[in-house]
């Protein structure tokens, strides 16, 4: 059920607003006055090529510490750019990663950002039992908060896997000591999603918050604005612009997310994979690193934390009853 509450502390001010009309087509060039006046969530998922659910069926479990790790060479190239643009962004980090290779931890927080929790082992949520998943975040937790000295109040699970069938992780999450996930992604996708979930951020239980994946309301569609696979299949005036339309239509900071295979276009081929795993997993990885820097030129970006958990933030309406699908965020 819902009930009625104000919406979360929006990103934007009236003079922000004011400066000029918004964009109106894809093809529009002019950026809007929004653009830099509003924080959206630059989100980082760190974990390596062979962690990918896409490749779940073709590379075993066993095999990933004798595979070529490439995600601490990636992850800083990603660091690297985020500091050019004096821009800060969330980490959501695997212990499996942080476990192996401590020292991003550490630049990770040096260099500003937040840290936060992708599970232990990269196993999707839909297939545990809550007790198996309560031990993988409750390991996730001690391993990042022993390797970076803070404490860890985020999560996002891998593949986007609380959904419908995995509602129950929320409460699972805060007794665990979480505040906040990032996990729904309100959408129709054969790996992950929940059509019909709200597209604003919402508390699923009382003192918990969820920031689902952003997406635009068009022609009945909820089209991905959010990044990942879209962020190299479509044009890049088209995610600035999808971007922009975010923000009109939902009027809260929106949450973008990469991972740092994405701007690796040598790392190791999976020939045995699935064609459909491979175009996904391969398609424009060689444009990913260019495109993220007109898109941290762009646009103003901020750790999750500080847009979503500050003290200063209006509440988040209650909606318990999230997966029923005629629950619509406005």
């Amino acid at each position: 059920m819902s009930t009625t509450a104000k919406p979360l502390q929006r990103g934007a001010t009236e003079a922000t607003m004011e400066g000029g009309s918004p964009t109106t087509s894809p093809g529009s060039c002019r950026p809007m006055a929004m653009r830099k006046g509003v924080a959206n969530a630059m989100t980082i998922d760190v974990e390596d090529y062979f962690h990918v659910e896409a490749f779940a069926s073709t590379i075993d479990r066993k095999e990933w510490d004798r595979l070529p790790h490439r995600v601490e060479r990636n992850t800083e190239r990603i660091l690297d750019v985020l500091a050019e643009s004096e821009a800060q962004a969330t980490f959501f980090v695997l212990g499996w990663i942080a476990r192996r290779h401590p020292a991003l931890v550490r630049r990770i927080l040096a260099d500003g950002h937040e840290l936060a929790s992708h599970g232990s082992d990269h196993m999707r949520v839909d297939r545990l039992s809550p007790e198996a998943f309560r031990g993988d975040v409750r390991q996730s937790k001690h391993i990042l908060e022993d390797a970076g000295g803070v404490l860890v109040r985020g999560y996002r699970a891998p593949t986007f896997s609380i959904s419908r069938n995995s509602s129950w992780a929320h409460a699972v999450l805060l007794e665990e000591g979480y505040r906040y996930s990032s996990s729904v992604y309100p959408r129709r996708h054969d790996l992950y999603g929940s059509p019909g979930a709200p597209r604003t951020p919402f508390a699923p239980i009382p003192g918990f918050i969820e920031v689902p994946l952003t997406t635009v309301r068009i022609f009945h569609f909820d089209v991905p604005a959010s990044g990942g696979g879209y962020f190299r299949l479509f044009p890049y005036r088209l995610t600035r612009w999808l971007l922009d339309q975010a923000y009109r239509a939902n009027r809260v900071p929106a949450v973008f997310y990469l991972h740092p295979w994405e701007v690796d276009p040598d790392q190791p081929r999976q020939h045995q994979a699935p064609f459909l795993s491979r175009l996904r997993h391969y398609l424009n990885l060689g444009l990913t690193e260019d495109r993220l820097r007109r898109l941290l030129g762009d646009f103003k970006w901020a750790r999750m934390d500080r847009l979503f958990l500050t003290d200063g933030a209006e509440p988040v309406p209650l909606i318990t009853s999230w997966m029923d699908r005629n629950s619509r965020s406005r």
